[in-house]
């Protein structure tokens, strides 16, 4: 599928056409609701008060009136006065304006007055708009090859839910076993949708389970060998279940991502080396998939960091202005990360070396074949 003068253009109008389509549905959706759902018409400022700290933190309290028109439920189109609260830092609560859809909750009815509470943000509308503009991007951009990344996409989030569905079903039991079986379906419908059934496709399978599943073995090891030194698992909030095998699958699956991505680099480069040039040698093909690594790594062990490190952000500075060190700030929100970005440049390093071998020895030898036999 690829877009060239008109085409282009038209395709790109029924886009913008099922965008602002998209987009007038979701706004008036609030039908499809169970909940309350409501506009505020009216937002009043009441009241405004500094709060500060020992530690010299400050924020701002402030009330709100909000004047609501409901969208659904049977008292559909009245109106009604409630209260919100919230602080300027906005770290645990919302500044509503008028126009924003809100949920609201304990709807009732007392002496023919309508009352209720605020819970959240109806933010449908914006979820929308996002999948619906990389949709497009998806397909304008890359044709057939964005439908099938953004298929590989769809099935894998409905992997993903269905094994935390189970996970929760299982209470933690076998929680290893479940993931670990979702990392090797990841990675095998994300290549077979992009790739397609080739040869290329099954080495970088093969690289990609291999090198991940080395990578998170030595890793694990030496946790154990240390004795877990440096590791605080009680950092991993809100968790019910056993830390320690929750802990693995987390790096599993974030290791992966970075294998898959290094593998497939490699893997591609190969096959258009071995194109341009039939009678290239095995030595030849793994110097150039070395290089082709080294290329890769540098940038991608960086974005690894930079993800950390802009998910660390918020807690980190938190804890930092609450008066910790920067030993317990690290020790209880960064050690785990760390660890975990590590595993994953152990699993690029081997990724590396492995790919180059597999795509040396599948198409190094003799002359250029057909990647699909």
């Amino acid at each position: 599928m690829k877009f060239k003068g008109r085409q282009w253009w038209l395709w790109l109008i029924i886009m913008l056409l099922v965008g602002g389509g998209l987009f007038l549905l979701t706004k008036h959706d609030a039908w499809l609701y169970s909940r309350p759902v409501a506009v505020v018409t009216q937002a009043d400022t009441t009241s405004r008060q500094r709060q500060s700290d020992q530690f010299k933190n400050t924020d701002y309290l402030v009330d709100q009136r909000l004047k609501v028109r409901l969208l659904n439920t049977r008292y559909r189109g009245q109106t009604l006065v409630v209260r919100n609260h919230y602080t300027v830092s906005k770290t645990m609560s919302l500044h509503y304006q008028r126009g924003d859809q809100v949920f609201l909750n304990q709807l009732q009815a007392k002496h023919g007055r309508l009352s209720a509470m605020v819970s959240g943000l109806k933010r449908d509308v914006v979820m929308v708009m996002l999948v619906w503009l990389v949709v497009v991007m998806l397909v304008l951009m890359m044709g057939h090859a964005g439908l099938r990344a953004l298929a590989s996409l769809v099935a894998n989030t409905a992997l993903f839910i269905l094994a935390i569905n189970l996970d929760l079903k299982w209470q933690g039991r076998g929680v290893l076993l479940l993931f670990s079986l979702l990392a090797v379906a990841f990675t095998v419908i994300s290549l077979l949708l992009i790739m397609g059934p080739t040869r290329k496709m099954l080495a970088a399978l093969l690289a990609t389970v291999v090198a991940t599943t080395v990578a998170v073995t030595l890793s694990w090891l030496l946790i154990v060998l240390t004795h877990e030194r440096g590791l605080y698992f009680e950092s991993m909030m809100y968790v019910t279940q056993v830390q320690r095998p929750l802990f693995i699958a987390e790096t599993l699956l974030g290791s992966l991502g970075a294998v898959m991505d290094v593998s497939s680099d490699i893997v591609a480069t190969l096959f258009e080396v071995k194109r341009l040039q039939p009678t290239a040698t095995r030595h030849q093909l793994l110097v150039a998939g070395r290089r082709v690594g080294q290329q890769v790594m540098g940038p991608l062990t960086n974005v690894l960091m930079l993800i950390f490190a802009a998910e660390m952000l918020t807690s980190s500075v938190l804890f930092l202005r609450n008066g910790n060190s920067w030993g317990y700030t690290f020790s209880m929100t960064m050690s785990l990360g760390i660890t975990q970005s590590l595993v994953c440049g152990i699993g690029i390093i081997l990724a590396i070396p492995l790919t180059s071998w597999l795509m040396a020895s599948m198409i190094g030898k003799g002359g250029w074949s057909n990647e699909h036999n």
